[in-house]
């Protein structure tokens, strides 16, 4: 057991061990060090005696939470109800994970009489395009809206998205609404910290449409309570479960397809623009920004508000 003794881990409080090495290479290592030789089963089996046996890892270990975590989800029921009850718009955002346009593996089994051939490997150069799906999901009307990227998941991107949301749909469900409510994930293209993320809200929301903006991001771990998550991106999965996304058209009418028994619909759009990444915002145009912290875990939660015209920005 000297042999191996600095190659076990295990569990102290049970008496539990397991071994790094291979049973060959610890056969090679009593040949070669102690002049002892002996099957792969009998050195199994000894350290079966021993109570060492294979293991996995275990996903168990679970890291310590922010401390703010319970106070920033009553915080966002807060706001959340506030919007709710004065009627107006509360909206959940959030990028899809990125798809690859070919003849793919997609995870599912629909119904057919033959499976469909898919590449063996998931190599980008075999794709004949990328598509970002940037979801909107509507809390009070129960409604979905995928803005689908070609190049780059960016701030801009994601902001444009909520544009198009609101110039099409939006603006014809809550017409009297003077302020909007935004739930997102702390990271991301609309993550909290993005400088280029509260910008574009600046001058395409509140100044352009002359909406206030009220943004909450989810603690970080914690994207999975975000409406969008189980409201819509999980039915969008269901749809198109085992489908190779081969193309643009195959990817939106999936998407319009995707519906519930609760009443969900789905419109989507798809987006031409190229989006530059790497832009940043400087010190100075951060302070032109009408941005208001709140006093409740200020970082997660702030409110912006349209500048007033002919101010210089």
């Amino acid at each position: 057991m000297d042999l191996v003794d600095h190659e076990i881990a295990g569990e102290p409080q049970t008496g539990k061990r397991w071994l790094c090495q291979s049973l060959s290479k610890i056969q090679q290592a009593l040949q070669e060090q102690k002049g002892i030789e002996l099957s792969r089963e009998t050195i199994r089996h000894l350290l079966h005696k021993q109570e060492i046996r294979p293991k996995s890892n275990v996903k168990r270990l679970h890291p310590q939470p922010h401390p703010d975590r319970d106070r920033q989800f009553e915080y966002i029921n807060r706001q959340r109800t506030a919007f709710l009850k004065a009627g107006w718009p509360c909206i959940s955002v959030d990028t899809k994970k990125k798809e690859l346009l070919g003849l793919f593996f997609n995870r599912g089994q629909p119904w057919c009489r033959e499976a469909t051939d898919v590449y063996t490997h998931d190599f980008p150069s075999y794709a004949d395009g990328r598509a970002i799906p940037y979801g909107i999901y509507d809390v009070c009307h129960n409604l979905g809206y995928v803005a689908v990227g070609q190049s780059a998941d960016t701030p801009e991107f994601a902001v444009d998205a909520i544009v198009w949301w609101w110039q099409q749909f939006g603006c014809h469900l809550y017409p009297d609404a003077p302020e909007l409510l935004i739930l997102a994930d702390g990271g991301g293209s609309n993550g909290y910290r993005p400088r280029r993320w509260k910008q574009q809200l600046q001058a395409k929301i509140a100044d352009a449409l002359g909406l206030t903006v009220t943004v909450c991001h989810y603690p970080t771990g914690a994207s999975k309570w975000n409406p969008i998550e189980h409201r819509l991106f999980s039915q969008v999965s269901r749809t198109w479960a085992g489908t190779p996304l081969t193309s643009y058209e195959v990817i939106l009418d999936a998407l319009r397809s995707t519906t519930t028994s609760t009443g969900l619909h789905v419109e989507a759009t798809l987006m031409d623009t190229t989006y530059e990444t790497g832009l940043s915002v400087t010190d100075n145009e951060m302070k032109l920004l009408m941005i208001e912290k709140h006093a409740t875990c200020p970082s997660w939660n702030y409110t912006i508000r349209p500048r007033k015209k002919g101010s210089n920005f």
